[in-house]
Formats: structure tokens, sequence, C-alpha cells
């Protein structure tokens, strides 16, 4: 079992600016993401940057992704499916062999009325992915939907992944999974990540704290917070038990830390927050490899 590296989220567009300043922290992956497009940033000059960055330091880049929604393709989202394209046809050039992103959905309909557009969308794109050696990913934010309405993706529960890998049943697609977002829908993450692991092909570093006293008093549906998004270290999640079971799933991927979410380790506290977090994943897989001395 080789130790899975531990690395961090990052805007694409700023990453070849962010990466040389933050690297020597000890990333070991950087995950670089846009927001709903790629817009007019030259890809394969972003990918030789940041390639000469971390091919330096024996980093990778882990994946590439833009984070829309591509069924509708109207609006702010018009150029999400066409980022798609362009992410899996210059992945190769980062070194990454995933691109991910949110699903999309028709806005405001149940889950399953998605389902037919899910698949007229993205079997092309895997078919596109596939021929160039790429997986893709959907992450498993709910971004505050509901299984009957909601906006931007439907692959936040597990239900959900059933159908979608019923509706295109290809070798290469995935979850982009993290504890976080099944916590905040008291959804235990452990049975599921045991269940799932075949299909997760990377994880996000991102936990969760419930409170549960507010949810026995109040319920979800109150005015009163009742779970909020940590930097892993700092909530509920056995890391240890994950990434246990990541390993003998024989999991692949990395685990990029997913900040900014923090109401704690926030603003000027983030980069001291996202180093905390490193080092606890790290130590958290034994720490520093230690090679067994001959005859051992």
């Amino acid at each position: 079992m080789k130790q899975i590296r531990i690395g961090t989220c990052l805007n694409g567009e700023t990453a070849a600016k962010v990466i040389p300043q933050i690297i020597h922290h000890g990333f070991e992956a950087f995950e670089l993401n846009f927001w709903q497009t790629t817009g007019n940033v030259d890809l394969a000059e972003m990918a030789k940057q940041v390639r000469e960055v971390v091919d330096e330091h024996g980093a990778v880049i882990s994946s590439i992704g833009v984070f829309g929604n591509p069924l509708t393709a109207d609006g702010s989202n018009a150029d999400t499916l066409a980022s798609w394209e362009r992410l899996i046809d210059h992945a190769h050039l980062f070194g990454a062999n995933l691109v991910g992103g949110f699903t999309g959905r028709l806005p405001d309909c149940p889950i399953d009325q998605s389902m037919k557009r899910f698949a007229e969308v993205f079997a092309p794109l895997a078919k596109r992915a596939e021929d160039r050696g790429i997986r893709l990913v959907f992450e498993n934010c709910h971004m505050e939907g509901t299984w009957n309405k909601g906006d931007w993706n439907i692959a936040h529960n597990p239900t959900a992944w059933e159908m979608m890998f019923n509706a295109l049943p290809v070798e290469n697609i995935g979850l982009q999974w993290e504890p976080c977002h099944q916590m905040l829908s008291l959804i235990d993450p452990i049975p599921q990540l045991r269940k799932w692991a075949p299909k997760i092909f990377s994880v996000h570093g991102k936990d969760a704290t419930i409170a549960w006293d507010i949810v026995k008093e109040y319920g979800v549906h109150g005015p009163k917070e009742f779970a909020w998004h940590r930097t892993p270290g700092f909530g509920d999640s056995n890391w240890s038990d994950i990434i246990t079971i990541l390993q003998l799933s024989n999991y692949t991927g990395t685990i990029d830390i997913e900040g900014f979410h923090d109401w704690v380790y926030g603003n000027d506290l983030e980069m001291t927050g996202q180093v905390h977090a490193l080092n606890y994943l790290k130590n958290c897989q034994g720490g520093r490899f230690i090679p067994n001395p001959e005859g051992f």
C-alpha cells in the first residue's frame, strides 16, 4: 500500500501564483478548479507554469475541474459544458487523469427528473474522457438542494448515485467524496465509505461538526444552526478510519483539503488551518514513511 498523497484545492485562475508560495509547507498534490467557466484562461500555458513548480517538488496535479450546471447551459452556466470538454482535452498537460465538478441539475425539479438529461450530457463527455485516459468525478455537495428541488447538483445522495451509475453504466465516472456533505444530511459517512469506496476516485479533505444537542431539541428545520463545515483535524470524523478504509479498498487517489469553509480557521487563519490539516492527515496514515530493515 502506498501512502495517500495529501494536497489542497486551489482556484485555477490563481494557482500558478499561489502554488510557489505554499508548496514548501509539504502539500503533495493540488486540485485546480474553476467556477462555472474556464473563461479565457490559456490552459496549456497554465499547465506549463504549475508543472514547473510541482514537478520540481515531487508533487502532482491531482485533478482539474469546473463547478457549474452543465445540464442547463443558461446564463452564467452557458460555458460550463464547453469547459468540461476543454478540461478533458487539456488534463494530460497537467499530468492529471481526473476531471471533476457538479453533475448539474434541472432547476427546482426532483432529482429523478434530471437523470435523462444527465445521461445525455455526460455520455459523450465520458466517451471523450475515456478516449484520453481520463475519469470523471462528481462532487457530493447538495448546494442547498433537496431531493425535490434545487440547482447545481444531483450527486449529493446515495440513492441518486445508484440512479446515476445505472443511467450511465461506464467505468470512468465516479465520485469526488467527502464526509462533510453527508454529515450535513445526518448520514454516517463511515458505512457509506465502505460501500461506495470502489466508485470513489477523489476525496476532499473537509469535515463537519454536528451539534446533536441542537438536533435533538430543535430539529434540522429550525432557526438554530446544527452543523458546521470544518477543516480536517477540527471536526467529528475519524480520519484514521477513513484513510484505513481507503487503503483497504486500494484507493489510488489523493485527499485534497477543501478550505475556505471553516468558520474558525478562516480569513487570516486559513493557511494555519490548512497546514494543520495537512500534518494531521499525514499523521492519520502513520506520518513519514519508514522502510523496514533488511531481514525484519
